[in-house]
């Protein structure tokens, strides 16, 4: 599939982010696993970012956690770019980041809502107005 334009999201441990941050290179690939032991950092889009809560971060305080709004473009001209992989039992593939996350591609954060067991994503429209890509970008963009 095409790299494509627009902005997809990282649920990050906010103590790491930070950590990240201060540094200038954010290296966490997913819960428990770092850029190099994975070879590249899970993203999500606005439809996968809720079952990826659900699924993987549910029993943490969402107060503890993240949501860095990630521009695509600007992750590709830091030197890490984005592709869109197959994932086995994925209804569509997932954006993973081929590089660390420079700050400078972290166009927002936003906090997770909710509770432990139930984190919620901020609202549709609030995605929508970062242009958070809430699908795969067709192969022709």
């Amino acid at each position: 599939m095409a790299d494509g334009s627009g902005r997809v999201l990282h649920v990050a441990e906010t103590a790491q982010w930070e950590l990240g941050r201060q540094v200038g290179s954010y290296e966490i690939s997913s819960r428990g696993k770092t850029l190099a032991e994975e070879g590249f950092i899970h993203c999500s889009t606005a439809t996968q970012a809720g079952p990826v809560l659900r699924n993987f971060y549910a029993d943490l305080d969402p107060a503890a956690l993240t949501l860095l709004v990630l521009d695509v473009d600007l992750l590709g001209a830091l030197g890490s770019p984005v592709r869109w992989d197959d994932v086995p039992g994925a209804e569509a593939p997932f954006p993973h980041v081929y590089g660390p996350i420079l700050p400078g591609a972290v166009v927002a954060t936003l906090a997770v809502g909710g509770t432990a067991g139930a984190p919620e994503l901020p609202p549709p429209a609030d995605l929508d107005a970062l242009d958070v890509l809430s699908a795969p970008p067709s192969p022709s963009e």
